[in-house]
């Protein structure tokens, strides 16, 4: 691991100087070689393998035609993005004479790891090629075959048109185990920041035992709130889009809050649809009284141990809350801070939703499925970062890069 590391490491620092057309040429020349079957016939042997895992989470891994094409898209949607690697961000005279430029760069060499999500890979590699950056690339086991397969084409494509260069900043690795992830985490010395991005307990392990800085991409625990002069028609669409649409990724709608003034003639009707479309409901106290008042039946208690729970199925958690005030603070104790949702047509307490709550996307009658890099205009995304520091929400391209000082001076002195 090491002797590849160095190799990565000794790449990025040649990588920052090529020019953008050169960057340009690279990702055009990886969207071609994504249309392969290769790639198919590897993802093949991967979910022959993933029997045991839930149907949603098979369909996170599963590749045909069609996905690739959107892999492909979404590297020319990369390719076309502005150049930012650079830019010179601030100009200044110092009173000394000196003259001061904050210029965009690269951050290095970007380590992620991920779980069985074989986009992933073409994404990570299209927004660090864009960038600047070389990356080190450890998916799940899962994905093992897909994840080498989707490289081993991207990197035979670069050489075969003389982008070697390119090749050698892109490594992955093969090592499955733990104790491969976990020596992967302290190797600071060759990776400057760590991306993991999968579920709590990948990127809990990620921040525990990791000595290189990490930027968090949390689980989503996402909820929508419906307040009491919701329009209730465009409410359910909402609701059942941002939960059933894709409920295997994290940007779907895992609880649903609803005012308790309009919960007797909301809340049985929308229970109703999440029922016939096979979504399994859990429900506090209150909403549960009032579902057996309006005779539905086998509903199951919500318990503590839900709060907080990504569920990445077709399951849903449903609560009957006071107001505003009482869904703002739920939100704020129980959500993972990723993407969270009000419904209503009173805007100065849609105003207060958005100002309150704590999270990285915030949105007013609408679905929390639009939180994505692609549907940002990132052309891409790396994740969505729950943390404060450097960067939140769906990360493109400029969570990818820092800056650094250049100073022009004429033999100027300090005092």
């Amino acid at each position: 691991m090491d002797e590849m590391l160095r190799e990565i490491k000794q790449a990025s620092n040649k990588l920052i100087g090529l020019r953008q057309e050169m960057r340009k040429q690279a990702l055009e020349i990886i969207a071609n070689a994504l249309d392969s079957k290769e790639i198919l016939e590897a993802n093949s042997l991967d979910l022959d393998r993933s029997k045991n895992l839930s149907s949603t989470m098979q369909d996170r891994l599963r590749l045909d035609s069609k996905r690739l094409r959107q892999m492909s898209k979404g590297v020319l949607n990369v390719r076309d993005l502005p150049d930012r690697l650079g830019r010179v961000l601030e100009t200044r005279r110092l009173k000394s004479g000196l003259e001061l430029e904050k210029r965009c760069v690269p951050l290095g060499v970007v380590g992620i790891i991920y779980e069985a999500r074989p986009n992933v890979t073409s994404d990570a590699i299209a927004l660090c090629i864009k960038s600047g950056n070389a990356c080190v690339l450890k998916g799940g086991k899962e994905a093992f075959n897909s994840n080498k397969a989707i490289i081993s084409v991207i990197k035979k494509a670069l050489c075969e048109h003389g982008l070697d260069i390119i090749a050698k900043g892109i490594g992955f690795i093969e090592d499955c185990s733990r104790e491969g992830t976990l020596a992967l985490m302290k190797k600071r010395e060759f990776i400057d920041v760590l991306i993991p991005r999968g579920g709590e307990g990948l990127i809990k392990s990620v921040i525990e035992n990791a000595s290189i800085p990490v930027i968090e991409t949390g689980s989503g625990n996402c909820h929508i709130f419906v307040d009491k002069n919701a329009d209730l028609t465009l409410a359910k669409k909402v609701i059942i889009n941002a939960k059933t649409s894709r409920p295997s990724v994290c940007n779907s709608t895992e609880k649903l809050l609803i005012h308790q003034d309009i919960a007797d003639r909301f809340l049985v009707d929308i229970v109703k649809d999440l029922l016939e479309l096979k979504v399994e409901l859990v429900v506090d106290f209150r909403a549960f009284s009032i579902l057996e008042h309006g005779g539905i039946k086998n509903i199951e208690l919500i318990t503590s141990s839900d709060y907080k729970k990504e569920y990445l199925d077709y399951k849903l958690g449903i609560f009957i809350v006071d107001g505003i005030q009482t869904a703002i603070e739920h939100i704020n104790a129980y959500s993972s801070h990723h993407s969270e949702a009000i419904i209503t047509k009173d805007m100065v307490r849609a105003e207060r939703f958005l100002n309150e709550v704590d999270s990285a996307v915030v949105y007013v009658n609408a679905s929390t499925r639009f939180s994505d890099g692609e549907e940002f205009g990132l052309g891409a995304e790396m994740g969505i970062s729950t943390q404060k520091l450097h960067a939140r929400g769906p990360m493109g391209v400029d969570a990818l890069s820092t800056y650094k000082y250049c100073i022009k001076g004429n033999g100027e002195i300090r005092l």
